[in-house]
């Protein structure tokens, strides 16, 4: 049985989440084992506070979906260069960076189930070892040598921070704008694997054109990932993932279910406690009715058809690039981050 044979059979019988690994890494397992070990030499320190702290950011790091990403991108066009995996440990090291750095702004205790940076140790060890994880990460993109992968990652640390801020200033906003929440997202999150598969392509040879189809590719990508997310927000199984149920609404966040609830029925109880959401004053019973009057209201269902509209787009751009193993293993990377249960 072929890859994609083996990928038609687990997406036809709803198996793909179990052994998404087998389809997404068949094509770059080797390069894959050569990013961890680069990647686990690059955030050490000779500092034995800083390298504790260091430690716990591996141990609390997740699946590793960007650099997979890089590397599946830059196959595709050609093969994993050394300036791949440097790109790739670049922006898996900004991304660790921007999270150790987000939990001290949202004053978050946890990171995937286990204590955050700044919970298991300080605040302000924490800004510090993120900034030490950000520089790292700088010194990475400059071993690329490549001026077009080094001005799209200092690009995305830009946007990154710019999403952040429009978050914030989006709880002041008194409407509930699909606009708004979409612009937020790509910043926080959608351009971060913009950036994984562009610097990808880049880095395998890929033509301007092939590049600008894959930084579209990697912006549906991010914008299922946050919905995926978010969606998570409202179901009670979710707490597996290191975050309890209403947590968005407990920093004052109204994500896309909730944002299609409201707009969809007037309802004055519903709009009330939204405000107070956005201003992190309400209480954990009207967090509650609030999220059962989302699911009620069918929010899960139109994210989850806004994220099906996505799929549709990100699979067309890739019509014309020929079948391969490759290929596949991003089509099955699409499918996860959709279909994935935690």
């Amino acid at each position: 049985m072929s890859i994609s044979d083996f990928y038609y059979y687990f997406c036809t019988t709803k198996k793909l989440y179990m052994d998404y690994k087998t389809v997404i890494l068949a094509p770059i397992s080797e390069e894959r084992e050569r990013f961890k070990t680069i990647f686990n030499d690059a955030l050490h320190s000779s500092n034995p506070l800083l390298n504790e702290v260091l430690e716990h950011v591996l141990h609390t790091s997740g699946k590793k979906m960007r650099p997979m990403l890089v590397l599946l991108s830059a196959k595709l066009f050609g093969k994993v260069t050394e300036s791949s995996m440097h790109a790739a440990i670049a922006l898996e090291l900004l991304h660790n960076a921007s999270l150790v750095h987000d939990d001290v702004v949202d004053e978050s205790d946890e990171r995937r189930g286990k204590p955050s940076v700044n919970a298991a140790f300080s605040n302000k060890l924490a800004v510090l070892s993120g900034d030490f994880i950000l520089a790292t990460g700088l010194l990475e993109v400059h071993k690329t040598k490549d001026l077009k992968i080094m001005e799209i990652v200092f690009n995305l640390g830009r946007d990154l921070a710019d999403g952040e801020i429009l978050q914030l200033h989006n709880q002041m906003v008194e409407e509930h704008v699909y606009e708004i929440y979409f612009d937020v997202i790509r910043k926080k999150t959608a351009v971060l694997f913009e950036a994984c598969a562009s610097v990808g392509a880049i880095s395998g040879g890929a033509s301007e054109a092939d590049v600008e189809v894959m930084r579209r590719f990697g912006e549906y990508i991010g914008l299922c990932f946050q919905i995926k997310d978010d969606i998570f927000d409202y179901i009670s199984d979710a707490r597996q993932l290191g975050k309890p149920v209403g947590n968005d609404m407990q920093e004052g966040k109204l994500t896309l279910p909730v944002l299609y609830a409201l707009n969809k029925k007037q309802d004055a109880e519903a709009h009330r406690i939204a405000a107070k959401v956005k201003a992190c004053n309400a209480s954990e019973e009207e967090i509650s009715w609030l999220i059962n009057f989302t699911i009620g209201e069918g929010g899960i269902q139109y994210a989850e058809s806004v994220m099906e509209d996505l799929r549709t787009k990100a699979q067309t751009l890739l019509k014309d690039i020929p079948d391969s193993e490759v290929k596949t293993a991003l089509l099955a990377y699409l499918d996860f981050v959709i279909y994935r249960e935690k």
